[in-house]
């Protein structure tokens, strides 16, 4: 039976964008620090960056927001 394999990024309609970039690795050193809540990974955003676009501080609600338009992107 032939095996089934995934291509890396084969789902990608794009590359991602210098800003989604260093959020993704933001979001991982902070889940590597423990961080495990909205709440605190929102104020960890706010302290090493990136800015919220546009208006620079991130909320609870912008976040959900971001990370659900970048998915609908995907």
């Amino acid at each position: 039976m032939q095996q089934r394999y995934l291509t890396v990024h084969q789902a990608r309609l794009r590359e991602p964008t210098a800003f989604e970039d260093l959020l993704g690795d933001a979001i991982e050193r902070a889940f590597a620090s423990g961080i495990d809540t909205l709440p605190a990974l929102v104020a960890y955003l706010n302290r090493t960056g990136p800015n919220f676009p546009g208006q620079g501080e991130w909320t609870e609600q912008n976040y959900q927001a971001t990370i659900a338009r970048l998915a609908a992107e995907c």
